[in-house]
């Protein structure tokens, strides 16, 4: 008798079995509750399953800790999100901890990921994001804080971080070890150093030389930077070894993108990317679900970004975007999209580059960062109290 055969996940973080090894990067400002159902809700729809990861906006660790009022409805999951997956911002072992065991013993969510990769200025002249994994003492002092915090809940603990600082002072592979030593679960790489921030080409290289270096650790190393187009995904993974990919600002404006990369791994026949009529009732329904999260005033602001990203290749015009941009209400963004409601139009070049992007320039940080990378100093003034604030 043949025995039956085991179904084997795409993708395993800590005790978590992901079918698709396709996850949603943290975005400020992007990726809210609202913007991952409607991720998944379009990848159900499409391919008949969601079944990567999908990871909330980053969290500040202080402020979480604080219990301030805009960080706490920040973490919230909706009922279909699973599982639930939250990055930490932080710079401080004390507080790391803390969080932790806020959201293990709240039951907050299933995954914690780590952002040690931010090249933001506001974040790095302080000490912060993508300059702490070049303070090696500190940063490991962070991860295992977290590990320690989580231990025993079934809640595993995952980094991000990038290439280096710059091109003189790479950290990427040393980060990753350490990581593996504190009991990290999986690290991701954007594959650009902190002085790229957004802009150039994304190293894939270096994600496969980390693959190389995290050999025999069991840890997985996610590959970030440059996935837009529906066989990117598999191109990295073939070109890397990586284990999976994180998506970020190839989603803008496609949140149908996770069904496309997730159907084109499992060898299914790829979505079509949607006309325009499609992404019209797309941008409603993203709308309702920031109403339904934020209220409709706050949503018809934030929707106007996320229409901009939409009708990226759409031949609308500049007065239908503008009007767009200019909604107070449901009803009067649902009047306003109905003139394309059922256009069979398509966009042109609908997986080129998009989002922030700008220049490369030098890394900002503290007076004397770069003189003892073993100095486990918590920085002055990097941990955030408030998330945007």
């Amino acid at each position: 008798m043949t025995a039956p055969a085991t179904h084997q996940p795409a993708l395993t973080i800590g005790g978590i079995d992901l079918d698709s090894p396709v996850i949603l990067a943290p975005m400020a400002g992007v990726t809210n509750m609202p913007f991952r159902v409607l991720c998944r809700e379009i990848e159900q729809e499409l391919t008949g399953t969601a079944s990567g990861l999908y990871v909330c906006e980053m969290i500040t660790a202080r402020a979480m800790v604080a219990r301030n009022a805009k960080t706490l409805h920040m973490t919230t999951f909706a009922a279909s999100e699973t599982p639930r997956s939250m990055q930490l911002y932080t710079v401080d072992p004390k507080f790391t901890y803390e969080a932790v065991r806020m959201i293990v013993e709240e039951d907050i969510a299933d995954h914690v990921d780590m952002n040690f990769g931010c090249p933001v200025p506001k974040v790095t002249r302080k000490g912060g994001g993508c300059a702490i994994p070049y303070k090696r003492r500190l940063y490991g002092n962070i991860v295992e804080a977290a590990v320690r915090a989580a231990e025993g809940s079934g809640v595993p603990i995952t980094v991000k971080f990038r290439i280096g600082i710059d091109d003189e002072h790479h950290t990427h592979l040393d980060a990753g070890r350490i990581a593996a030593d504190a009991g990290a679960a999986g690290v991701a790489l954007h594959a650009r150093t902190g002085a790229q921030r957004y802009s150039g080409t994304a190293h894939w290289d270096e994600i496969g030389r980390l693959v190389e270096h995290m050999d025999g650790t069991g840890v997985p190393v996610i590959g970030n930077g440059d996935i837009f187009a529906a066989d990117d995904a598999a191109k990295m993974m073939a070109q890397t070894g990586c284990h999976g990919v994180e998506v970020g600002r190839g989603c803008l404006g496609r949140p149908w993108l996770f069904a496309q990369l997730g159907a084109q791994l499992r060898g299914e026949e790829i979505p079509p990317e949607p006309t325009l009529g499609e992404v019209a009732r797309i941008i409603y329904r993203h709308a309702e679900l920031l109403a339904a999260h934020d209220g409709e005033e706050h949503a018809c602001r934030d929707i106007r970004k996320h229409t901009g990203w939409y009708l990226r290749g759409f031949p609308v015009g500049g007065e239908f975007r503008k009007s767009l941009a200019q909604v107070s209400t449901l009803a009067e963004l649902r009047e306003r999209l109905a003139p394309i409601a059922g256009s069979e139009e398509l966009a042109d070049h609908a997986d080129d580059a998009r989002g922030r992007q700008g220049g490369s320039a030098k890394l900002a940080l503290p007076e004397g960062w770069l003189d003892d990378p073993e100095d486990d100093t918590v920085p002055v003034g990097a941990e955030i109290e408030n998330n945007g604030g």
